[in-house]
């Protein structure tokens, strides 16, 4: 098998879909050699599917189950399987690169004895991507703008590409977030430099003192071809390199800045994603999930009590005025009617016996005989009315509400609603964002780590934000990958990962190109 190295590997979502891919003959083709993350909770996510790979397809022990089911704990599963639990923890390391604690010699030492002397093997992986994103510069550049051109991982990429100089891989996969090609730092677009320098890291890189070898320089390739003309004699232009998730069959319109580089002397070159035509409807990636829902914050809960707080909204003066148009109002009070108490307000553990219908054969372990990471928020009264409102108005008029699409009494009580240069304009008018029945989601960040504002889940029966378990599905991570760590940062995995539905795809392209050029 060919080694895979996964450098910045987050909760290991391009890793793990490398590491499912099978070819026609049905073989595993990579296998995660190391990957490396500094985050505890995603490191520890990283360790434990890793402890799962040990083990052959339908060989898994019942204790992992148990495990997922809260009987039994990761520690404890580790001491009955201690080899199993070894070799997951040196192929998962916890470290952070580019720091002082971790050196450049012992990250190279680190790879060089995970690759075990294979010449033929690929990296992937990308810096962490909060500085590029359109997200983080607006909440950093208005607050301190000289830290944010000082911000370390504007050029975390450089320990990335760093591994490229010093270990010359024959293929690479760099995946970012869509703002990298805009961010700039001291006026110039920082994409630009990072382009040119994975062209020919060693120039980039002078410290490193090596001569110039044939292998040392690259080609760049995009994945992707929406229509541009690409030519084949220069290099693409950066956003050709931007994939887009929902074109190639995945319930989620992700936009990501993913390329391969493939070492010059070898002459390879990688296909392109397949695009598919027809859309995957998001609601068709949850539906199957056992509802559940939201919790009443700032009082004691219970189900009649969230109940008679959704309802509450009828009562309220603009929903009897006139203001709400009557086709949206009828909805309301049809919906409302129909609402019965829900019991459940989920858990890290659910037991259910429905399988899902879309790719089942990737989601669905029969063995887990439930659901984990499936429970949700505690909502405050005036929000629970928003995204009540708000799913109504999704299944009124096929789309998610602006903020102005909200009756006055709706409207979030916060300071910065309203911009100064003009006169009451409303901004963020997205706020409260509902996913839609019939097609793609919208994307999934980290910020549903923050709230559930900008996912809503799409049955105003529920009343609630979408679960872990359902931003997982749209991420496309199988049901039996457990998220270690409290909610709040295995939504923050979950947001930062590469589906790995994606990863899968790309893989069969990697493959595909390496085995065609050595004439396998």
């Amino acid at each position: 098998m060919i080694p895979v190295i996964d450098v910045f590997a987050g909760p290991g979502g391009l890793g793990e879909g490398f590491s499912a891919y099978r070819n026609s003959a049905g073989q595993q083709v990579f296998k995660i050699a190391l990957s490396i993350e500094k985050d505890t909770d995603a490191h520890n996510t990283l360790w434990l599917r890793s402890f799962y790979r040990q083990f052959l397809k339908n060989q898994h022990p019942e204790e992992y189950y148990d495990c997922l089911r809260g009987k039994l704990a990761i520690q404890d599963l580790y001491k009955k399987f201690p080899k199993q639990a070894a070799a997951a923890a040196n192929e998962a390391w916890q470290a952070e690169l580019g720091s002082k604690n971790f050196p450049a010699d012992t990250v190279d030492e680190r790879i060089r004895s995970a690759l075990h002397g294979k010449g033929n093997w690929v990296l992937i992986g990308g810096p962490p991507c909060q500085a590029y994103s359109l997200a983080g510069r607006s909440r950093m550049i208005p607050r301190d703008p000289e830290k944010y051109e000082k911000d370390h991982r504007h050029f975390l990429y450089r320990e990335y590409l760093r591994i490229i100089a010093a270990h010359r891989p024959p293929v690479f996969v760099m995946e970012n977030v869509k703002g990298i090609l805009s961010s700039k730092v001291d006026g110039a677009r920082i994409i630009d430099r990072i382009l040119a320098d994975l062209q020919k890291p060693l120039e980039a890189l002078p410290q490193l003192k090596r001569a110039q070898l044939p292998d040392s320089e690259y080609e760049l390739h995009a994945l992707t071809n929406y229509g541009e003309t690409l030519f084949a004699d220069s290099p693409p232009t950066a956003p050709a390199y931007i994939v887009h998730c929902e074109e190639h069959g995945l319930p989620q319109s992700r936009h990501r800045f993913i390329l391969v580089g493939v070492r010059k002397n070898l002459t390879w070159s990688p296909g392109k994603l397949r695009v598919q035509e027809e859309r995957i409807d998001m609601w068709d990636a949850i539906k199957d999930l056992p509802r559940i829902r939201s919790r009443v914050s700032e009082t004691k809960d219970s189900s009649d009590l969230w109940l008679a707080t959704v309802k509450e909204l009828l009562q309220q003066p603009e929903m009897r005025n006139g203001y709400v148009q009557v086709h949206l109002r009828q909805e309301i009070k049809r919906v409302a009617g129909r609402m019965t108490a829900i019991r459940s307000t989920g858990a890290e553990f659910l037991e259910s016996d429905r399988k899902p219908e879309w790719q089942s054969s990737w989601f669905y372990d029969r063995r887990i005989k439930g659901v984990c990471n499936h429970s949700s928020r505690r909502h405050m009264k005036e929000d629970l009315w928003r995204y009540f409102y708000a799913g109504c108005f999704a299944l009124s008029f096929g789309k998610s509400p602006n903020l102005d699409d909200f009756p006055v009494s709706l409207l979030p009580a916060h300071k910065n609603l309203y911009t100064k240069e003009r006169n009451k304009e409303l901004v963020f008018v997205d706020r409260f964002r509902v996913q839609v029945k019939g097609r793609p989601s919208t994307t999934v960040t980290s910020h549903i780590s923050k709230d559930g504002h900008y996912f809503i889940h799409p049955d105003p029966t529920q009343c609630r934000s979408l679960t872990v378990r359902e931003a997982a599905r749209l991420q496309t991570f199988p049901d039996n990958y457990y998220f270690v760590g409290g909610r709040t940062t295995q939504y923050h995995q979950v947001g930062n990962a590469v589906p790995p539905l994606l990863a899968r795809k790309i893989a069969h392209i990697i493959d595909k190109m390496m085995t065609t050029s050595a004439g396998t």
